[in-house]
């Protein structure tokens, strides 16, 4: 009787340290929603707050960032980037500049270890870095022919740029001084890229409906179409992870219900998890990340605490 009473004992503690070590997603959806959330994979809900934004389409949302401290880099516009805490206060904002008759929008932003906030201003087409008080320390400009019309950017491990811009449908490697280091068109309204960790880079195409991995040559060595992984159509896909296992965490927006809004895939092109909250995000969901287990026990603690 003993041995079963601290075999389940055992059992429990074991489970509960398997759950606390399940990585969270956290994610930011417009289209009538205006939610930024933080859930368990199997989409529990363990925090929520509800964000601007209108009853019919979107504004804001498509990029969110969890920050060391715990708070959340998002936005809920196209001209302002806000830090809230998990006690849903904002600790910090931004408002795009306003230059020569034109208002910068924001489709993408990050934190960098150094505190500094960097905002990829569209339309104005230049990348800007600011400190805390939010004075421009550095500006890298974007180039020519609609690459000024951005959409997600990320940073390579050399410290580039890695833009994609929906018009004319490239994906640009810009370095510091706003130089082109590399380009590859997908003649889609292109919407999000990815270093890998092999050098190859990950491109989700947007309209294109479709994942590319596109070497340094610029050479297609594995890509997933619309219809290809039974069960699985894939939408305007937008956001993108590599996880610490090599697989890949691709979001599918505008997929329509009964289609997961996020989708887990490895090379040989199974499914591992996907996420299909409907009633949470619905049709709109183009913005979250995978937290790592650090990241998600950190969480954990401060929702715990009621911080």
């Amino acid at each position: 009787m003993k041995r079963s009473f601290y075999s389940s004992l055992l059992f429990l503690v074991a489970a509960f340290h398997c759950w606390a070590d399940e990585p969270l997603v956290l994610l930011g959806a417009s289209y009538g929603k205006n939610v930024l959330a933080i859930c368990e994979k199997d989409g529990t809900v363990l925090w929520r707050h509800q964000t601007e934004g209108p009853e019919k389409g979107h504004t804001g949302h498509h990029d969110i960032h969890l920050l060391p401290s715990g708070n959340i880099l998002y936005h809920d516009s196209w001209v302002k980037v806000k830090e809230i805490t998990l006690g849903k206060k904002v600790v910090w904002e931004y408002d795009t500049a306003f230059e020569d008759g034109t208002r910068a929008t924001t489709h993408a932003f990050r934190r960098l270890a150094d505190g500094t906030t960097v905002v990829v201003e569209s339309n104005l087409g230049r990348i800007v870095h600011l400190d805390a008080e939010n004075k421009i320390t550095k500006k890298i400009p974007l180039g020519a022919e609609g690459r000024k019309k951005t959409r997600l950017m990320t940073m390579t491990a050399e410290g580039n740029y890695l833009v994609a811009a929906e018009n004319p449908g490239v994906v640009t490697e810009y370095n510091d001084q706003g130089d082109i280091v590399w380009e590859y068109p997908t003649n889609t309204r292109v919407y999000g890229a990815l270093r890998l960790k092999n050098g190859n880079t990950l491109i989700c195409t947007g309209s294109g409906n479709s994942v590319l991995e596109v070497s340094p040559e610029k050479e297609i060595v594995w890509q997933i179409t619309k219809d290809e992984i039974p069960g699985l159509t894939l939408g305007w896909m937008t956001d993108l992870q590599e996880l610490p296992n090599g697989n890949l965490v691709l979001g599918n927006c505008h997929a329509g219900k009964g289609q997961p809004q996020i989708v887990e895939v490895n090379k040989a092109k199974e499914i591992i998890w996907s996420f299909d909250e409907w009633e949470l995000v619905g049709n709109g969901l183009a913005c979250w990340q995978i937290l790592s287990v650090e990241e998600s026990k950190l969480v954990r603690e401060k929702l715990a605490a009621g911080e």
